[in-house]
């Protein structure tokens, strides 16, 4: 009769241990935030200043004044390469740090507006013509970006189910457990 209840508390200890866990959806997010938005903070400095590394701030300067030729319309709406460049980086280095340092929703939206700068990115490379290893880069992270966004926008309703199960399991045992004594 001692060696149920000392099972039973060790299993109610558990439980409660497992409950204080975080999931692995949840360290699954919070790693794929903290590292993307590490590295768009990284690209977007380099694309704002040359600071981090002249070579690659000549680049984007290149890049984004062919990117700027391919598409004559938006010379006509007043948006130069520079201030193209200036945008995208503001606006990798702002969603880089949301995605960084601010807890919640705000962490999807800006994950959503760094999915469409990859796409505007992609599109760019495609529209230019660039080979396949100047915009992997671009491909690979916002394959990643998608995967954050959907494993952050899963319901989380489906844990709680999982959580009841078990507990109904639990409470079925001890049930059948005083019906046997």
């Amino acid at each position: 009769m001692f060696a149920g209840k000392q099972s039973r508390f060790r299993s109610v200890q558990w439980e409660a241990r497992r409950r204080k866990m975080a999931s692995p959806r949840t360290v699954t997010i919070v790693a794929l935030s903290f590292a993307l938005g590490l590295f768009f903070v990284f690209m977007g400095t380099i694309k704002l200043t040359p600071r981090l590394s002249k070579d690659a701030y000549s680049e984007m300067k290149r890049a984004y004044k062919s990117y700027a030729k391919a598409l004559p319309g938006l010379k006509k709406i007043g948006i130069s390469s520079v201030l193209l460049r200036k945008i995208i980086g503001s606006l990798e280095v702002g969603c880089g740090v949301v995605l960084t340092l601010v807890p919640g929703r705000p962490k999807d939206v800006a994950n959503f507006l760094l999915l469409l700068v990859m796409l505007a990115v992609l599109f760019f490379h495609q529209l230019v013509g660039d080979p396949l290893k100047r915009y992997a880069h671009a491909l690979v992270f916002g394959i990643l970006l998608t995967c954050r966004l959907l494993i952050a926008r899963q319901s989380d309703d489906r844990p709680e189910r999982e959580d009841s199960r078990e507990e109904q399991h639990i409470n079925d045992q001890e049930k059948n457990k005083v019906k046997q004594s």
